[in-house]
Parts: C-alpha cells; sequence; structure tokens
C-alpha cells in the first residue's frame, strides 16, 4: 500500500506540473511525459501486475489522439492536438490500463468543454468562436481521478 502512495504522489505531482505548463504554454514536455509513461508501465508490472493491459493502453492511447490530430489536420488544416496530448494520453493508458481510456477521456473531454463553454461566458464570447483551452489539465484529470479509481477504490476496467 505503502508503494501505491509512494506512486500516486508521484503521478500526480507529475500531472499537476504538467497541467501548469500547458496551460500557460499550450505544451507537454516529453522530458516529463515520457519518463512518466516509462514508470506507469512498471507500477503495471511491478504493483499491480498487468503489465499488457498497461502496454495496451500506452499503444491505444498515442495511437487514438495520433490518429484524430493527423486526420483533423488532414480535414482542417490547422492543428486540434499536440503530439503531447497524445502522449499525456499513452501515459494515462499506461498507469490506468487500456480499459480506462474512455473514462479518462469522458473526464477529461467533458471538463474541458464545460470549461471552454464558461470561459466563453465570462467573456462574453460566441460559442462558435475560437476559444483556445489546453487539453492537457483536462486530460490530467482524467488520469488521475482515473488511477485513484483503479489503485484505491478498487475499480478495475479490465477487457473481456
Amino acid at each position: 500500500m505503502l508503494y501505491l502512495i509512494g506512486a500516486t504522489a508521484l503521478l500526480w505531482s507529475a500531472l499537476a506540473w504538467l497541467s501548469w505548463v500547458d496551460a500557460r504554454t499550450y505544451r507537454l514536455p516529453d522530458r516529463v511525459t515520457l519518463p512518466l509513461l516509462a514508470v506507469g508501465l512498471l507500477v503495471n508490472l511491478v504493483l499491480t501486475q498487468t503489465p499488457v493491459l498497461a502496454l495496451a493502453g500506452a499503444l491505444i492511447g498515442y495511437g487514438l489522439f495520433w490518429a484524430v490530430e493527423t486526420g483533423f489536420r488532414y480535414l482542417r488544416g490547422v492543428d486540434g492536438l499536440g503530439r503531447g496530448d497524445a502522449k499525456l494520453l499513452a501515459v494515462g493508458g499506461a498507469w490506468c490500463g487500456a480499459g480506462f481510456l474512455p473514462v479518462i477521456l469522458l473526464i477529461g473531454a467533458g471538463s474541458g468543454v464545460l470549461f471552454a463553454v464558461l470561459l466563453a461566458v465570462i467573456r462574453r464570447q460566441p460559442l462558435h468562436g475560437r476559444i483556445r483551452v489546453a487539453f492537457g489539465p483536462w486530460l490530467a484529470l482524467g488520469i488521475a481521478l482515473s488511477w485513484w479509481a483503479r489503485a484505491f477504490a478498487g475499480a478495475d476496467l479490465v477487457f473481456g
């Protein structure tokens, strides 16, 4: 249990820092996301003994957002997601497993959209206008809550 608390403290502090940086710069630095990805895979190998689900989660998470990023850029001619968002979703998959990816995305997208709507109302901007919101903090929220549910609340979303 002590190891899970330590892993959680590491994950949450890294996610908080990444959120702060992304909110200010719209960048998620590789020097934090990539080691966090590796640690998530290691945690799942040693502590939860689900390395296959963690590896699948990392690959699916990255691949999904890479496909969305590439498709959006092709269709619209502008960036909608950054590669850092794909790496952060891979982090979520590595820590929480493939089964939690929909939960992470639901929390991240839902809270991000809610924030954008509130921001538009506060700024008195039309909702169809361009409101730039960093997605990393909201994705990080989804990862943090999913990890807590998995590690401490006994939730485990496993395929099959």
